[in-house]
């Protein structure tokens, strides 16, 4: 069977470029980057051009870049490593402030989210903004929500599930106007939409290799020079000491070039998914019945959309379209398995049946047109089977009758 996969913002493929730079570090380039000798110092240097890589991806500069295990780990340094920072700064009698507050997104992900809310547990003050019907937070009310205590904004850039961009050259004006840490998770959008740190006033931003054909396990932390920002592991003194431990050689490489190579593809990759994500979305509006796109009026990522089809449940239509052959999804992957509805979607107005009756289909750099067709073909006739076995659609399709 021809399988065909439209779950891309959970993860992507590793490039065959990317594998063949790191494979040389997997074998016979094992060298500890660390290393003084001849071994460690060509390690470190290809950890070095890595760094060089994902810095002119975001338009920031190499010493900026710090390797993490992924986006999970690198919103959670951002975040804790500010207020930390900040109750060191109190303790150590620098500056007052009444209260650590912190401002967020209702819509965003889970690794922003949990370490929020762990924070509140310790005493920080957080204020969770709300969204509209398209998944945007509003920078007035944002405005509104700064006060004297408030030492971060983290706002996404690009919504995982509905694919929508936030304004966040406004929000890092803000930001930089009330003196706040910006830090935005930039998982969704840095290999997809241009990044330019200095543009958008960013102190943080987090990125994650898989979501953009580099490994798993492999991601970054880019700290802005000067930024306040405590340490969460202690040992060694690798990367300035913010991430002490032996570097992922191979991963770190296969960052760079994935980084390297999304640079390079950025227009007209973004020109030629987008295409196809529209024909997509348009040619399920208009062969499933009472169907709606989530988002569509938002700026988006040029890959992803989120439809909503009322009368099945999502997890039932994913299950029935992989068996012949389709892969999507009903969210964020770190979310399977998860009861509730999903958060962003309630956030933005849908009620959890609507919520529960959502796919997100995201789209990759290898998407075709006959990949497309054969979707195009797939969703609707397995939503009108679906749809026959559930009591609940033809109760509300009779009482629109």
């Amino acid at each position: 069977m021809n399988r065909v996969y439209l779950d891309h913002n959970a993860t992507t493929a590793v490039e065959p470029d990317v594998l063949d730079a790191m494979l040389p570090f997997l074998s016979g380039e094992f060298g500890n980057a660390a290393s003084i000798h001849t071994f460690g110092q060509r390690a470190r240097a290809a950890v070095e051009t890595a760094r060089e890589q994902v810095a002119a991806l975001i338009g920031a500069r190499p010493q900026e870049i710090v390797f993490t295990s992924g986006g999970t780990e690198a919103d959670n340094h951002a975040i804790f490593g500010v207020a930390q920072a900040v109750t060191a700064a109190l303790r150590d009698g620098i500056g007052s402030t009444p209260s650590k507050h912190i401002i967020t997104s209702t819509i965003e992900h889970e690794a922003v989210l949990n370490t929020c809310q762990a924070l509140e547990k310790r005493g920080v003050e957080v204020t969770y903004l709300p969204v509209d019907r398209d998944g945007f937070i509003s920078p007035s009310e944002l405005r509104q929500a700064i006060r004297k205590g408030t030492v971060l904004i983290t706002v996404m850039h690009a919504n995982n599930e509905l694919g929508t961009v936030q304004p966040l050259e406004e929000i890092g004006r803000i930001a930089a106007d009330a003196d706040v840490s910006f830090h935005t998770d930039a998982v969704q959008s840095a290999g997809k939409l241009p990044v330019d740190v200095n543009a958008l006033r960013l102190d943080l931003l987090s990125l994650s290799g898989h979501k953009f054909y580099a490994p798993k396990g492999i991601g970054a932390l880019y700290i802005r020079g000067g930024t306040r920002l405590q340490q969460l592991l202690y040992g060694g003194h690798h990367q300035r000491g913010f991430r002490p431990g032996t570097e992922n050689v191979a991963g770190i490489v296969g960052l760079g070039k994935a980084a390297e190579l999304a640079r390079k593809s950025l227009s007209e990759d973004a020109a030629r998914v987008s295409a196809l994500r529209d024909r997509l979305e348009q040619g399920l509006l208009s062969r499933v019945p009472h169907s709606h796109a989530n988002g569509a009026g938002a700026s988006r990522t040029p890959n992803t959309t989120n439809i909503t089809f009322p009368g099945i449940e999502g997890e039932a239509l994913v299950i029935a379209l992989d068996l012949k052959g389709l892969a999507c999804s009903t969210g964020a992957a770190c979310s399977s398995g998860a009861v509730e509805p999903s958060h962003v979607l309630t956030a933005i107005g849908l009620s959890p049946d609507e919520a529960r009756a959502s796919l997100r289909f995201s789209l990759g750099r290898h998407t075709t047109s006959a990949e497309i067709n054969f979707a195009l073909q797939l969703v609707p006739a397995a939503v009108d089977q679906l749809r026959e076995l559930s009591p609940t659609y033809r109760k509300e399709t009779a009482t629109r009758s």
